[in-house]
């Protein structure tokens, strides 16, 4: 699998809410650090933070906007959409549809992601699911 089908691969998961390929595609020291500023390591703590994600936004989504990959790295561009049903951070659930975006970074060591850094406008996100 090349790192375009990884990156899609990644992406199908989480859009499917099913980690069980999670082992196939990270390696098992994975470093994550995800749109809320959150530092995950190793395949549970990438799956602690996908937890933390859905019991905001249960049917969060991924819209896959770009890819650009060359040698061991690659990014991609992308929509999230959901709604805010649960507790996220400091913010009760509004029951609002969100929709903000990303961007994604990703290293690859033999033939799985090695590490992700992903920037979430956050400031949107915030915005969407405050109260005021």
């Amino acid at each position: 699998m090349d790192n375009k089908q990884l990156v899609s691969e990644y992406y199908a998961m989480w859009n499917s809410h099913d980690f069980s390929k999670a082992e196939q595609l990270l390696d098992n020291d994975i470093r994550f650090h995800g749109s809320l500023d959150i530092v995950a390591n190793g395949i549970e703590g990438f799956k602690d933070y996908a937890v933390i994600l859905f019991e905001a936004f249960p049917n969060l989504y991924h819209a896959v906007e770009m890819v650009v990959s060359e040698d061991n790295l690659a990014a991609a561009y992308v929509t999230y959409s959901g709604t805010h049903a649960g507790k996220l951070l400091n913010y009760e659930a509004t029951k609002k549809r969100i929709c903000y975006s990303g961007a994604s970074f990703f290293h690859f060591k033999n033939g799985k992601i090695s590490s992700i850094n992903v920037l979430g406008d956050l400031h949107s996100l915030y915005k969407q699911i405050s109260q005021a």
